[in-house]
């Protein structure tokens, strides 16, 4: 069975964006920077795309009218017009940077995602949550300590009968 001519059409344009679509795209190439720093952009990929296509009868006057007729019939014997559309959209958002010190992420845009914001208060919210478990423990430690050397070391006394 022949292809409908708007295979061709799908075909050339989905192939030209599977050339466009990388990792690279959205995770930049590394840059070393001289202080050993490697920095990567992360980049936010949008894509678009459209075809369509008619094809035309052709009357004994000569004119052409769009019946759409023939589609499905593997092989057109009508005039067929047709074309194909797509765009990109890439817009960084954020650099990546790793070195000595840890890995950074560095947002372009000041209203980041809310679960990015908790997942780098984490660590912070555990060590504090921790900390008052400590002091707590060691409170009540204490305390217990105090009431069992209160309660040894008090005088004795005779009781008159």
């Amino acid at each position: 069975m022949s292809e409908h001519p708007i295979q061709g059409l799908m075909t050339t344009a989905m192939e030209s964006l599977k050339e466009m679509i990388d990792v690279n795209t959205i995770i930049g190439d590394p840059v070393e920077t001289p202080d050993g720093s490697v920095i990567l952009t992360v980049s936010k990929v949008g894509f678009g795309f459209a075809a369509g296509g008619s094809e035309f009868v052709i009357d004994e006057t000569g004119s052409g009218s769009s019946h759409g007729q023939g589609l499905g019939q593997g092989h057109s014997k009508h005039p067929f017009g047709g074309g194909s559309g797509g765009g990109v959209s890439i817009t960084p958002i954020a650099f990546l940077i790793v070195n000595s010190k840890g890995v950074k992420m560095l947002h372009l845009d000041e209203s980041t995602h809310l679960y990015e914001k908790i997942l780098d208060l984490a660590p912070q919210a555990v060590e504090k949550i921790r900390q008052m478990f400590d002091q707590k423990n060691d409170s009540n430690k204490n305390k217990y300590q105090e009431h069992q050397n209160s309660t040894f070391n008090e005088s004795k006394q005779d009781l008159d009968f």
